[in-house]
């Protein structure tokens, strides 16, 4: 009889974990690192940044837009703070100081998105962080950065401390595999191919790089030649990489882990149909999301492998292939 071995789990980490490591190291090199939060030490994973530094961590409480305030206020006197509170607090409750304080100002915030995309699953649309790439791409002169894995977060922090200006990161609450390259780039507007193909690309941002890479397998062994591309940038984006997938692939499927209105994939569509039209197809969030937990709610908008083969193969019909 023959043997089948099971398949072997991949391992998964939680990139909040790195996050709080890379500020603990910021802050030991350089006394001018503060972090600001809102009553999320705990959610935000900064328990060891205050049992080290307890001085340089300030808790405004419950007031999102005092939190980013503040946190313009400290950059505008020369410290470099790292502004942390749940995504669809941080967001929607300071948009206007966001706007202001920071992007307008040009003060070095830098603006920590925890627990992004549907990450709070069960406590419904009002804690679904879904429409904050929408609204900050909006904002001019704010980078806006999803990281994908481990590493792509370290090198996020490492980035923005070391940046002239303020941005946007979001921090992942699910846990997700490695799958960036550890010499992988990270610059503004420049994307990291992590696998070549000539039939059609998957452009992917944050928790969906994984989920990209495995429907890419399995359309290999369909015969599929699957480009994936992951843009940790989704602004400034990567109009380049974009543009020579819509060359050289006969569509483009986007995928993001946020409302289709303004995100990754209104990004892509702008670039190819100003430029280059192909078939596109674009998978996210469509209106709210609703009450569920979290794999529920990846499944119903089709945010899994097997949603995204459809939507290639959805993407290959359209382009007669």
């Amino acid at each position: 009889m023959t043997q089948t071995s099971a398949p072997v789990a991949v391992p998964t980490h939680d990139c909040r974990q790195v996050f709080a490591e890379e500020l603990i190291a910021l802050a030991r090199a350089d006394e001018r690192v503060v972090v600001v939060c809102n009553d999320s030490v705990g959610s935000s994973n900064l328990v060891g940044f205050r049992d080290d530094f307890p001085d340089r961590l300030i808790n405004v409480g419950i007031a999102e837009q005092d939190l980013v305030g503040v946190g313009a206020g400290l950059a505008n006197g020369g410290l470099i703070p790292f502004v942390s509170a749940a995504g669809p607090f941080l967001t929607g409750r300071a948009l206007e100081q966001i706007k202001a304080d920071c992007a307008y100002s040009g003060h070095k915030v830098i603006l920590c998105g925890q627990s992004p995309g549907m990450a709070y699953g069960e406590l419904g649309p009002t804690h679904h962080s879904v429409e904050d790439l929408s609204w900050l791409r909006a904002i001019a002169d704010l980078p806006v950065i999803v990281p994908t894995d481990r590493e792509q977060t370290r090198a996020a922090i490492r980035w923005a401390y070391a940046s002239d200006g303020p941005c946007y990161v979001r921090i992942p609450r699910f846990k997700v595999p490695d799958v960036l390259p550890v010499d992988a780039p990270f610059e503004p507007g420049r994307a990291v191919t992590l696998r070549d193909g000539g039939d059609v690309t998957v452009v992917a941002i944050g928790t969906m790089v994984s989920r990209a890479l495995e429907a890419a397998d399995t359309l290999g062994a369909e015969g599929v030649s699957t480009r994936v591309i992951n843009c940790p940038f989704v602004d400034p984006l990567d109009e380049e990489a974009v543009l020579r997938a819509a060359r050289e692939t006969r569509g483009i499927v986007t995928v993001e882990e946020a409302t289709l209105s303004g995100g990754l994939g209104a990004a892509v569509a702008s670039v190819v149909g100003q430029r280059h039209p192909v078939p596109l197809r674009l998978l996210g969030v469509n209106g709210f999301a609703p009450t569920g937990d979290a794999a529920f709610l990846l499944e119903y908008f089709g945010l899994t492998a097997d949603g995204i083969r459809k939507a290639v193969v959805d993407v290959l019909g359209s382009a007669g292939v």
